[in-house]
């Protein structure tokens, strides 16, 4: 994951001038973790996204193979990854919140991007299990159930970073 605090390493000259006009450097940077904020969220529910579609092709097989009765938990999974992926794409752009203040405590913003990293690692994790697994219907039941419960942590890992960001947690 890019850290945001790196982007000095690629500045323009403009930008160069421009932050030292008084009042401007700190509206940058604020644009700056509104942006990275905003990046991360949508590549989150993008991957979440992607990780859907060997779903379907399991859930063909499946049919083929003449097993509905499972039908149901894999639905059910397909729902949970559109309902957190449509979370982490909903949430209001900047948290205004936290990302107003030109200074920012630099614990919290270091607690909620190693949070950031952790949920980067859990999603990446879990729709990698699922492309591995899902392209047939011989995946068991209980490895169904861990992926339900891997969205569940990751739905109550977004909820943590937004408490972290409203000051309600820390951690």
């Amino acid at each position: 994951m890019i850290d945001p605090r790196r982007h000095a390493e690629h500045r323009g000259g403009i930008e160069s001038l421009l932050r030292s006009i008084p009042g401007f450097r700190g509206y940058l940077e604020k644009d700056y973790r509104q942006e990275s904020d905003h990046l991360l969220r949508q590549w989150i529910a993008e991957r979440l996204q992607q990780s859907k579609r060997p779903l379907d092709q399991a859930m063909v097989a499946l049919i083929e193979s003449g097993r509905m009765d499972r039908l149901n938990t894999w639905e059910r999974v397909k729902r949970q990854l559109d309902a957190l992926a449509l979370r982490f794409r909903s949430v209001v752009r900047g948290y205004s919140g936290f990302f107003d203040y030109v200074r920012v405590d630099e614990n919290l913003l270091n607690q909620i991007y190693e949070h950031d990293a952790t949920l980067v690692q859990s999603v990446d994790k879990l729709a990698a299990a699922i492309e591995q697994t899902a392209g047939g219907a011989d995946v068991p039941e209980a490895t169904v159930r861990q992926w339900l419960r891997q969205i569940e942590d990751l739905d109550h890992g977004l909820t943590q970073r937004s408490q972290m960001l409203k000051g309600i947690s820390s951690r």
